[in-house]
């Protein structure tokens, strides 16, 4: 029944909690595109198109980045256009990858245009029809804030928190710890959390409510969708292992 019900939740939590390049404000484009002999136009083409769809194309050096996508590189796409050509055709692949690495919008393009530099132009003009216009969402920044606003504020106090629902909107930060890693909860609002290490930015595990009180879809930091409940005053994450397997990972209120 468990298995069951982590199954069911899975494909409802992708849908949830799939991040589209629009999401996004923040592009990182490479200086130079390793599976080509030369850059062809291509990378200032790439640039050129992202700008007028409002995206901010970030410079080469991070130095020079906002202070938003410096502090933490999961506010950042990273685009790279990969040469796909055969003796035919000149074709390659547009590609986005978030801070996982794990590839978020991939398109084909393909000209039967010879000349590399107006053949590759031809593609790459393809490919950006599928890429939408920034709408940027603001979950990541949001929860650095209030977490930096917590640390300034609450931190230094104890918790005095009594609730019997995750649901339950509170005020401060609440301690959890596996032995291993230890945690602080942080409210987003009614209906979301997520979970921060005590030296860390960007989330371990973000909660999302489901129409079960106390049971939750849960993103994982590296990605991976699972299902998460409250059990005892403790938070359960059930954590993907191999063969579909499930491991309980109990973190325990401190």
């Amino acid at each position: 029944m468990r298995k069951a019900l982590v199954s069911t939740f899975t494909i409802f939590a992708t849908l949830i909690f799939g991040q589209k390049v629009s999401d996004y404000q923040y592009i990182s484009i490479p200086e130079n595109f390793p599976t080509f002999k030369a850059d062809y136009g291509l990378r200032e083409m790439l640039s050129k198109s992202l700008k007028s769809k409002k995206y901010i194309v970030l410079p080469s050096d991070k130095l020079e980045w906002p202070e938003e996508a410096r502090n933490n590189s999961c506010n950042v796409v990273h685009a790279n256009i990969l040469n796909d050509s055969n003796f035919l055709r000149n074709k390659l692949l547009l590609q986005f990858k978030d801070c996982n690495d794990k590839v978020m919008l991939e398109s084909k393009g393909n000209s039967s245009i010879k000349d590399f530099n107006e053949g590759f132009k031809d593609a790459l003009q393809q490919t950006l029809a599928s890429v939408s216009f920034s709408n940027p969402i603001e979950m990541t920044h949001l929860a650095e804030t209030e977490e930096k606003k917590t640390s300034d504020n609450i931190l230094e106090k104890p918790a005095n928190i009594e609730t019997s629902s995750f649901n339950n909107k509170v005020e401060g930060v609440q301690k959890f710890s596996n032995g291993k890693i230890d945690l602080q909860k942080i409210q987003i609002d009614n209906h979301q959390f997520i979970l921060v290490e005590a030296n860390g930015s960007s989330p371990f595990a973000t909660f999302k409510s489901t129409t079960k009180n106390d049971v939750f879809r849960v993103k994982l930091r590296n990605g991976d969708i699972t299902l998460g409940y409250y059990e005892n005053g403790n938070i359960i994450i059930e954590i993907p292992g191999s063969n579909d397997q499930y491991n309980k990972e109990i973190f325990l209120k401190k």
